[in-house]
């Protein structure tokens, strides 16, 4: 057995993320909609990362910023 490969699983290729701003047409974010903006937030208050969410770089920039001033204003925590 000392010469036996391991077989591993094959991954199929995965879906590309299509950003949901971009979907909705949606030109900027608002800091006051705070239950959109827990949805890009982990348990601990973190911003997810654009490979996770799957946001384009202009509305993950606006993402950030939003989540920030609604941390200031105690929407969000």
């Amino acid at each position: 057995m000392q010469g036996a490969k391991r077989q591993g699983r094959r991954r199929s290729p995965a879906k590309p993320k299509i950003c949901r701003f971009c979907e909705a047409k949606v030109s900027y974010i608002d800091f006051k909609d705070a239950e959109t903006l827990m949805k890009f937030q982990t348990e601990k208050g973190k911003i997810m990362p654009r490979r996770i969410t799957g946001t384009c770089l202009d509305h993950q920039k606006m993402l950030a910023t939003a989540i920030k001033r609604a941390r200031i204003i105690a929407l969000v925590y």
